[in-house]
């Protein structure tokens, strides 16, 4: 039987919005102009955006504080760079996750002339705001390992995150490293009961004080993203 666990549903229409010619942006998290008492971020987890920006076009940003950088392109491609010198190309299906120092200046770009990209980008704080790695794309393979969750490695082993894509009705376990910690998911495609909470895509969910958390897929080939942070 599913425990429903404490929790919290940060619903997709709920986002802050923020968009121009060749750039949309929704918000989960406060950020830039959007300020919402209820979207403070949840624990190390405080920015979670699904971007789309058009052919040709790039995005600054200036990172805040000492953070780990998770980029998740969803449909296309992106192109990173940074002040630091770094420089990768991430597919969809890839992902690259990168420790960055405070006032780091990351650069994301469309590498297409005329097609539009949308993409993830989610940052955790974390205590060392040393570079942990080279930026790289790292791949994960859903459609080979589907209706499981795949694990996304982390630099920091505070987090951890995990990646699936599912049949109707087939369902999954994922066991917390630590029952401490919480538990941020985030529906990409499709749509999920989690811990008898309905969530549709770009949905989010927070759960703690939780062991294990169990969900099912409602449609087929629903995606789901998965972390693990701690509290």
């Amino acid at each position: 039987m599913i425990q429903q666990n404490k929790g919290k549903i940060f619903l997709a229409d709920e986002r802050g919005h923020n968009e121009i010619e060749w750039f949309r942006s929704y918000n989960m998290f406060n950020f830039g102009q959007f300020r919402n008492e209820h979207k403070t971020p949840f624990g190390p987890l405080y920015v979670l955006n699904d971007d789309t920006l058009a052919g040709g076009q790039k995005i600054s940003m200036t990172v805040e504080a000492d953070s780990e950088v998770l980029l998740v392109p969803l449909v296309g491609a992106i192109a990173y760079s940074d002040n630091h010198g770094n420089s990768t190309v991430i597919e969809a299906g890839e992902c690259q996750v990168y420790a960055t120092p405070k006032d780091s200046v990351i650069q994301i770009s469309n590498p297409y002339e005329s097609e539009l990209v949308n993409f993830l980008q989610i940052w955790f704080y974390r205590s060392s705001g040393e570079p942990g790695n080279i930026p790289q794309a790292i791949p994960f393979d859903i459609i080979n390992n589907k209706n499981q969750l795949v694990p996304i490695p982390a630099t920091d082993t505070q987090f951890n995150y995990s990646i699936g894509k599912f049949a109707g009705r087939e369902e999954a376990i994922y066991k917390l490293s630590n029952p401490d910690n919480g538990v941020f998911v985030f529906v990409i495609e499709g749509a999920f009961e989690v811990q008898y909470r309905l969530l549709h895509a770009r949905d989010g969910l927070a759960l703690w004080e939780a062991d294990e958390i169990e969900m099912e897929a409602l449609s087929n080939d629903a995606i789901i993203l998965v972390m693990e942070v701690p509290l």
